[in-house]
């Protein structure tokens, strides 16, 4: 198993997340190859990959980094957080949310946040176990 922090689109890529997307979201349309480069090339967000190991190796999970800079410091946010449902309970997902806190702490962001619906219990307890502290927050969202 590895971790890679993805540089550049590619075929395999376009193929691996209209797999994983729609584990994640059934209502997320097809991504097109121009829409994966166009996220890939974002600044200031990151695309984690988890791939299997050896000739015939698979991307079986990703996680995207989103970072931004406001008057109080650097922030980043954890998204889409998806493994693929063969390659779940296998140490995937805590790898891909490892490795997204270690670049967040290495470009200077001062904290790193994520929301989890309660009904997702596995990935509750995987943020738990990776160090990640429940807030006394509400969340909020205009859908104007």
């Amino acid at each position: 198993m590895s971790i890679e922090l993805v540089t550049e689109s590619s075929p395999e890529l376009v193929t691996a997340m209209n797999t994983l997307v729609p584990q994640l979201s059934s209502s997320t349309p097809e991504l097109p190859a121009a829409t994966v480069e166009s996220f890939v090339n974002q600044e200031s967000v990151y695309l984690f990959i988890y791939r299997t190991d050896g000739p015939d190796s698979t991307i079986l999970g990703m996680l995207t980094l989103a970072t931004f800079d406001i008057p109080t410091g650097k922030r980043a946010w954890i998204e889409d957080v998806v493994v693929d449902d063969a390659a779940r309970g296998h140490g995937a997902g805590q790898a891909l949310v490892e490795a997204a806190v270690a670049h967040a702490q290495a470009i200077g962001s001062k904290s790193v946040d994520l929301t989890s619906r309660p009904t997702r219990e596995a990935a509750n307890r995987l943020y738990k176990r990776a160090g990640f502290a429940l807030r006394e927050t509400n969340v909020y969202r205009y859908k104007g």
